[in-house]
């Protein structure tokens, strides 16, 4: 009985990490649908952190995707955490994260539905929101 309970009490210790935040995360509370690596994710309160080329976005209950980026530059007068979304239509997919005043930020690769609206000449716009680190 005692082992049933350590291993339980374990299990939990170990679950209680995924959904907090560690150095260097963003927290952003999404008010709409949008598009990460091909995925359709609801509004609501998201982590994302930087796994080097990927990104992790997920939501308190460890829900999400994983997507490749890559590193971008900003120019200098740009600074503060934000993420940018391209919008074509009633369509938004997240293309870029900025955290803190750091000068590199990560840029994610157009998904093929992104990059379709592209070609066919949809207009896109670009949604800037800031958020908390």
């Amino acid at each position: 009985m005692l082992r049933i309970a350590l291993s339980v009490a374990l299990l939990l210790a170990a679950s209680i990490p995924f959904a907090q935040t560690k150095p260097g995360d963003l927290v952003a509370d999404i008010p709409f649908v949008f598009v990460v690596a091909g995925r359709t994710l609801p509004p609501g309160h998201y982590i994302v952190s930087n796994l080097s080329q990927t990104l992790s976005i997920h939501d308190r209950q460890n829900q999400g995707v994983l997507a490749p980026a890559h590193s971008a530059h900003r120019p200098a007068h740009e600074n503060g955490s934000k993420m940018v979304f391209h919008r074509y239509g009633d369509t938004c997919f997240l293309s870029e994260v900025w955290v803190g005043d750091n000068s590199i930020g990560k840029r994610l690769f157009p998904s093929r539905a992104e990059r379709e609206l592209a070609e066919h000449g949809t207009e896109r716009e670009v949604a800037v929101m800031g958020v908390g680190k």
